[in-house]
C-alpha cells in the first residue's frame, strides 16, 4: 500500500499534515487486523490483568506488603509510559516488526523474571522489563500499524481492535484466577509467559511484514519536523489534556467500587456497577465512527471528556436509585470507551499517518504515567478529605479542565479528520 508523499525539508509546513493515504485495505492489512486483535488481547492479559487478580496472593505468599507489591506494578508502568517513545521512534523507522515481535520475547522474559523472583529488587527488575515489553506489544505500537496500513480506514479498523481486545480482562482475569487456585502465582505466571512467548511473537514476526515507509526526509530533518510539532501549541495542550483525562479515567474507576459501598451500596452491587461500567466502554467504541464523522478533533474530544466529567460527579452527589447510579456508572464507561479512540486517532487526525509511530509514542507519555500515578494519588485525596464523593467531584472539576484544554488547542491547517470523514 502507498503512503502519502513526504515532505523533503523541514519547514513550517510540518505541523501540517501531508495528502491523506487513500486505499482500502487488501487481504494482508486484514490478517494485520486479526493477528493484533490477539496478541494485544493477551499482552494485556499476561501483562496487565493477571496482576490485579494475583497481587493479594503474591503479598501473602511472599510476606512482601501489598503497597510495596503494588508499587512494583506501577513502577513498571511508568517505565512503559516512558519507554513508549524509544519504541515510537524506533518503530518510526523500521516498522512495527521489530518493536512488538521484541516486546513479546522480552514480556515473556520479563514474566518468567517476575515468576522465579527471590525477592522484591528481583520482583521490581522483572516489572521494570515487563514494563519496557508493554511499549512495544500494547495499544500504541498496534495503533500505529493500523494508522499506516488501513488508510483513511484507521478509525474503523482501530475501532475493532478496541472492541476485541476489550474483553482482555473477561478472558484472562477468570483464566488467572483458575490457574493460580491450582498452580499458585508462581507457576501461573510462569503458564502465562508461555501463552506470551507462543501466542504473540510468532505471529508478530511472521504477520507483521508488510513494507512500511516512514517519511522520506533526512534523519536531521525528521528529527527537526518532529520537534516544531511537539514544541506547538496543539500538541502541547492536546497532550496536557490527554493527560489529565487519563488522570480522572483510571482513577475514578480504580475508586469506584469504594465510592458505591460509602453511598450504602452493597459489595456485590457496586462490584456488577464496575462491571457494567466495562461494558459501556464497548458501547463507547461502537458510537466513535459516527461521533468521528460529525465532529473535528477538538469539539469531539473536549464533549467525550465533558461527558465523563459530568458522568464522575454525578455518580458522586446524585441522589438516586441504584439502578440510577449503574447507568450512570455505564454512561461514564462509554466515554472511557470513547476518549481511547480519541487518544488513538489525535496524531493522524491533527498531523496525518505518515509520522504517527513517533509523535504518537510523545503524546501517550504523559498518559501513561498519568494512568499509573492515577491510584495512589485518588487514595491519597480520598485519605486527606475522607471522602470518596469529594474525590470524585474534584476529579469532575478536573476534567472539565481538560476539556477546556482540548478546546483551546487549535487545529493544524489542514486537519486530517476531514480526510478519514469524507469531508
Amino acid at each position: 500500500m502507498s503512503t502519502s508523499d513526504a515532505h523533503t525539508t523541514a519547514g513550517p509546513s510540518d505541523l501540517s499534515p501531508g495528502p491523506a493515504v487513500d486505499s482500502a485495505p487488501d487481504s494482508g492489512a486484514r490478517s494485520v487486523l486479526v493477528t493484533l486483535c490477539v496478541t494485544v488481547t493477551i499482552a494485556y492479559g499476561v501483562l496487565y490483568y493477571a496482576f490485579t487478580v494475583l497481587a493479594p496472593e503474591i503479598a501473602r505468599d511472599t510476606g512482601w506488603s501489598l503497597t510495596a507489591v503494588t508499587a512494583a506494578f506501577s513502577c513498571g508502568s511508568l517505565f512503559g509510559a516512558l519507554g513508549g517513545i524509544l519504541a515510537g521512534r524506533t518503530m518510526q523507522r523500521r516498522g512495527p516488526r521489530t518493536v512488538m515481535t521484541a516486546g513479546s520475547i522480552l514480556g515473556a522474559v520479563a514474566v518468567t523474571v517476575i515468576a522465579s523472583a527471590p525477592n522484591l529488587p528481583v520482583f521490581v527488575a522483572g516489572w521494570l522489563l515487563a514494563g519496557a515489553a508493554s511499549a512495544g506489544t500494547f495499544y500504541p505500537p498496534a495503533f500505529a500499524a493500523l494508522t499506516q496500513w488501513y488508510g483513511t480506514q484507521r478509525v474503523q479498523a482501530i475501532t475493532a481492535l478496541t472492541l476485541v481486545a476489550g474483553f482482555s480482562s473477561t478472558v484472562f482475569a477468570p483464566l488467572t484466577a483458575l490457574l493460580g487456585e491450582q498452580l499458585g502465582w508462581r507457576n501461573t505466571y510462569v503458564v502465562l509467559a508461555l501463552v506470551l512467548l507462543v501466542g504473540t511473537a510468532p505471529a508478530h514476526a511472521l504477520v507483521l511484514r508488510r513494507p512500511w515507509q516512514p517519511v522520506a526526509v533526512g534523519e536531521r530533518g525528521l528529527v527537526l519536523s518532529d520537534r516544531r510539532v511537539l514544541a506547538s501549541r496543539t500538541f502541547v495542550l492536546l497532550a496536557l489534556s490527554g493527560a489529565l483525562t487519563s488522570l480522572v479515567m483510571y482513577a475514578s474507576v480504580v475508586h469506584l467500587v469504594p465510592l458505591l459501598l460509602e453511598r450504602g451500596m452493597g459489595v456485590q452491587l457496586a462490584a456488577w456497577a464496575l462491571g457494567l461500567s466495562g461494558a459501556g466502554q464497548v458501547l463507547g467504541r461502537l458510537l466513535y465512527p459516527t461521533l468521528a464523522r460529525r465532529l473535528a478533533p477538538n469539539p469531539r474530544a473536549a464533549l467525550v471528556i465533558a461527558t465523563l466529567s459530568v458522568a464522575v460527579v454525578a455518580v458522586a452527589v446524585v441522589p438516586a436509585p441504584v439502578a440510577v447510579l449503574i447507568a450512570i456508572a455505564v454512561i461514564a464507561g462509554a466515554a472511557r470507551g470513547l476518549f481511547t479512540l480519541v487518544g488513538a486517532t489525535v496524531i493522524s487526525d491533527h498531523w496525518g499517518p505518515e509520522r504517527y509511530a513517533s509523535l504518537n509514542g510523545v503524546y501517550n507519555a504523559p498518559l501513561g504515567v498519568a494512568a499509573a500515578l492515577a491510584p495512589a494519588l485518588g487514595a491519597a485525596v480520598a485519605a486527606w478529605t475522607g471522602s470518596y464523593a469529594i474525590l470524585f467531584v474534584l476529579l469532575g472539576a478536573l476534567g472539565l479542565i481538560a476539556a477546556t484544554v482540548a478546546m483551546l488547542a487549535g487545529e493544524t491547517s489542514r486537519p486530517r479528520w476531514l480526510d478519514v470523514a469524507g469531508h
